[in-house]
């Protein structure tokens, strides 16, 4: 496995979680919002990824917009998931460029916290393997413990995502104690040679702060926020407003 950090070099991407879009759509029928034409636009407004969480119960993303997505997404198509025979089926015939893999059961609200990479190895490693397989990038959903990093590595993933709910927590009062852990797990996961990426509860707020401090972060992943901002901002504002705060991150 080759390290995939490039510190110094190359600034954080970020990808934008349409969920909230399939969400909106799937509250009232048909399709308004236009998830498509919104993928579009987000990508026009300068995302570099667009992200997606299917799940079975298909509350928000569909079966049919994983597939509908694969051929309209020009950036980098992230498709998160629990390892269940379904969802790697699919991950099988769509192929996306990466699949973050999270432990939250298809019940589940949202994304609440990270892989016990010791405990689940097995499932993780079969997993990871078999999308390797179907040439996909593979990520793991961490929170920053340095042996559930140590961990992800050894199963053979390429990349792990932090879980920055704890992050985003505490960032408002002690922002030297929030990002304090993650720096630590970062270095861990750069001897490993795993890639960072960074997603939950990520916002305007507490961004900057991320990336001035693990510049070595090459992804991170914003939904909720995002769709909250916009509503205020409009989407193209918004989405210019967040990598404006990835670069002065990278400039402080």
């Amino acid at each position: 496995m080759q390290p995939e950090h490039n510190p110094g070099k190359a600034m954080t991407r970020l990808s934008v979680n349409v969920n909230k879009i399939a969400l909106w759509r799937n509250a009232r029928g048909g399709n308004f919002p236009d998830l498509e034409q919104v993928v579009r636009d987000c990508e026009r407004f300068g995302a570099q990824g667009i992200t997606i969480h299917p799940r079975p119960d298909q509350r928000h993303i569909r079966t049919g917009d994983v597939m509908s997505l694969s051929k309209l997404v020009t950036t980098e198509y992230n498709i998160e998931g629990y390892p269940t025979e379904a969802f790697i089926l699919l991950m099988e015939s769509v192929k996306p460029h990466q699949v973050t893999l999270v432990p939250d059961p298809p019940d589940a609200l949202t994304s609440s916290e990270g892989w016990d990479t010791v405990v689940q190895a097995a499932l993780l490693r079969a997993a990871v393997s078999r999308l390797q397989q179907a040439g996909c990038r593979v990520s793991l959903f961490v929170v920053p413990n340095s042996k559930m990093v140590e961990g992800a590595a050894s199963i053979g993933a390429d990349r792990i995502e932090f879980y920055t709910g704890p992050y985003a927590e505490q960032f408002p009062a002690k922002p030297e104690k929030a990002i304090s852990p993650y720096r630590a797990a970062a270095s861990v996961a750069i001897a490993n040679g795993l890639g960072i990426n960074a997603g939950h509860d990520l916002n305007l707020l507490n961004l900057e702060y991320w990336c001035r401090n693990i510049p070595e972060t090459l992804e991170v992943s914003v939904g909720h926020a995002l769709w909250v901002d916009a509503l205020y901002y409009g989407l193209e504002n918004t989405i210019r407003l967040y990598l404006r705060s990835i670069a002065k991150g990278f400039q402080g």
